[in-house]
Parts: C-alpha cells; sequence; structure tokens
C-alpha cells in the first residue's frame, strides 16, 4: 500500500469532508499507523468500518499521521470540517487532542491510551496486559531455549505492562525463562521489527511477541523457525506455523455506543478501561503448533481472568533488584499500573531514560 503524504491527506480528507456536508452526525478518526498496518491502526480501522454499517453515517479518516505537531493540525482539520467526534488513537496524540479540544468546546474528542480529560475529552484503553498473561503462559511451556524476545515499540506505562503481565505469566510457569527487550522506538516499521526479531533470534530466542504493529517479526519467525505471537490482529495468515496466537483488539462496540451516544445527546467524559471479560481484548484461534496441554492451561487462566479469581498483577511480584514490591494476596492497583515505570524479575535490559 502506497503512503501518501501528510499534504496529501489533509487535501484529500478536506475534499471529502466538503463533499459529505449535511445535517447528520459526522465522526472522526486519525490513525498512527497505515490502515494497512494489519495491527493497531488496522483494527481501529474496523470500527470505524462498524460504525458506518451499524449506524449509517458518514466517516472520515486520516491515517500515518505522526505524533507531534503533525498530529495537531490532522486534529484542527478534523474539528474545523463539521465533525461532532474524533478519535484520536495513539498515546502521542494526547496532547494535540486536548490542545484542539480547548478550542472547540462543542466537539467531542475521544482519545486512546491516554490519561488526561476535559469536559469534552474522554479517554479509552484496553487491557492489553490480560492478554500478555496468556501468551507469557504458552510461552512459558513451550520455550525450548528459556530465553523469549520481546520487541517493544516506546518505553511508556502501556508496553512495560505489557512486557512485566508476559514475564510474569512465563515465571510462573516457567521459573528459569528470561525475557529478552528491544526496543526499536516506533509504532510501525516493518524494517526495524524485522530486524529486531533478527537480532533476538541471533541471541538463543526461539519465541518472539512484539507491541509493534507490523506482521513483519512473524513473518521472520516463520522463515527462521521459530514460534511468535501476533499483535493486535490475528496475523495467521502472515504466518501460519509461527503464530501461536494473537491478541486482538475489539474497538467494534465501544465506537458505536460513543457514537450513539453523541446522536442521542448523552455522551459524557469518560474513562473506560475494558478486557476480555468485556470483550475489548480478544484471542486469536491457537495455532496447530500449541499443544493440548498447554491450550487447556491456557484457556484456564483467561477463565481465571474473566471470573475474577486472578488478576495478572497479583502477588508477589518482585521487582529486577531482588525486592518484593508486591506482597503476596494483593494486587497492583489500576493507577500504579496507569503509570507502571518498572521491570520485574526476569526482564533483561533496563529501560530507556
Amino acid at each position: 500500500m502506497l503512503k501518501r503524504t501528510l499534504i496529501s491527506l489533509l487535501l484529500a480528507a478536506g475534499i471529502a469532508f466538503a463533499g459529505s456536508a449535511s445535517a447528520e452526525t459526522k465522526v472522526g478518526f486519525i490513525y498512527v499507523g497505515p490502515i494497512g498496518d494489519h495491527g493497531w491502526s488496522y483494527q481501529h480501522e474496523q470500527g470505524r468500518l462498524a460504525v458506518e454499517k451499524e449506524l449509517g453515517v458518514k466517516t472520515s479518516y486520516v491515517e500515518s499521521v505522526p505524533e507531534g505537531a503533525d498530529a495537531e493540525r490532522v486534529i484542527r482539520q478534523l474539528a474545523t470540517s463539521g465533525h461532532d467526534i474524533i478519535f484520536t488513537t495513539s498515546f502521542g496524540f494526547m496532547n494535540p487532542t486536548l490542545k484542539v479540544a480547548k478550542q472547540f468546546k462543542n466537539v467531542k474528542f475521544e482519545h486512546a491510551t491516554g490519561y488526561k480529560r476535559a469536559d469534552n475529552v474522554s479517554t479509552y484503553s484496553a487491557r492489553f496486559y490480560e492478554g500478555r498473561a496468556i501468551l507469557g503462559t504458552i510461552a512459558g511451556k513451550m520455550t525450548k531455549s528459556n530465553v523469549v524476545g520481546y520487541i517493544g515499540s516506546f518505553p511508556i506505562p502501556e508496553v512495560i505492562r505489557g512486557i512485566d503481565a508476559f514475564t510474569l505469566a512465563l515465571r510462573k510457569v516457567n521459573p528459569e525463562a528470561t525475557v529478552k527487550v528491544v526496543w526499536v522506538n516506533t509504532w510501525f516499521d516493518p524494517g526495524k521489527e524485522s530486524d529486531a526479531a533478527k537480532a533476538l533470534i541471533d541471541q538463543g530466542v526461539d519465541i518472539i511477541t512484539q507491541h509493534t504493529d507490523s506482521p513483519a517479526p512473524l513473518q521472520v519467525a516463520e522463515s527462521r523457525g521459530v514460534y511468535a505471537f501476533g499483535q493486535a490482529s490475528d496475523m495467521k495468515a502472515f504466518a501460519p506455523k509461527a503464530q501461536l496466537t494473537s491478541i486482538v483488539d475489539n474497538w467494534n462496540d465501544y465506537y458505536i455506543e460513543r457514537v450513539k451516544a453523541v446522536m442521542d445527546g448523552t455522551w459524557k467524559s469518560t474513562d473506560v478501561w475494558d478486557g476480555i471479560k468485556p470483550g475489548m481484548v480478544e484471542m486469536a484461534p491457537y495455532g496447530d503448533a500449541v499443544p493440548a496441554d498447554v491450550r487447556k492451561l491456557a484457556d484456564e487462566v483467561k477463565e481465571s481472568i474473566v471470573n475474577g479469581s486472578f488478576h495478572p498483577f497479583q502477588g508477589p511480584i518482585t521487582n529486577q533488584k531482588g525486592e518484593v514490591v508486591v506482597k503476596a494476596g494483593e494486587v497492583v492497583s489500576d493507577k500504579e499500573l496507569a503509570g507502571l515505570n518498572w521491570f520485574v524479575e526476569g526482564v533483561e535490559g533496563s529501560l530507556p531514560k
């Protein structure tokens, strides 16, 4: 898929907005990656399409928008083009969203994965770490080298939570296993993601997971004969032998609900953080390589999260320094999870400064 420049995106968006001017509700989306990334932005795009299908409203989107000044310009363009609600779907869009929202009080804004709200700005995210606990369980039972790789995008709480939840679950079933983390400092860059996967495999990793958005790491795993997990959507088509399962982000119901609220006048600023039980986080079918006993164990972990008998951040938890930071029977609070900035025991390497 050819990448369009930001300028051409804005021009195309402006034409689309002008052509759809009417009294009906207008919904806008801004994506950090291309809708063809088959990961994060792709799944948000599925949510946009679900809104159109379910509610019959006209929607607009701008893809591949860098976080920062470019994002602010795009968000403002959407706000000045008659949109009633705008979904900004990346952590780095947080401050630009707040800045534009102050200038457009009558427009509703929804920011994904952030923590700053206003009267016309809501926040929403998913408890991806619940899915990471399932991945970690599978990895712990299937690794032969006891060295598992993790490709991280940026060292923000969302990603750190994922690494820690994965590692805790991994070591619960395999105390000898460790996790090597490689940071690529991007959400979507197939070249960098591929290089990171190759580097991890060269260091003895036999299973790879990722918090980046392209299927490139899976494809490397497939070509090198190791296993991997997909990210945000079911990526099995890209690695039919390598993919063990994938976390699937399901934004459809949330987007439909929030647009309905704008349409009927009931929209209010809220903070939503849902997981497996409400269906915002799903798991792709197991790959053929996952043994029956491992599937059973993974299903048990999933069910225990759903029924509340288990929490991925349930103590005892020890940090990298060997200090017990969460006592047995205690659970890390949502407030601390939202700002998590430390690694658990078993994660190799340190957090970038």
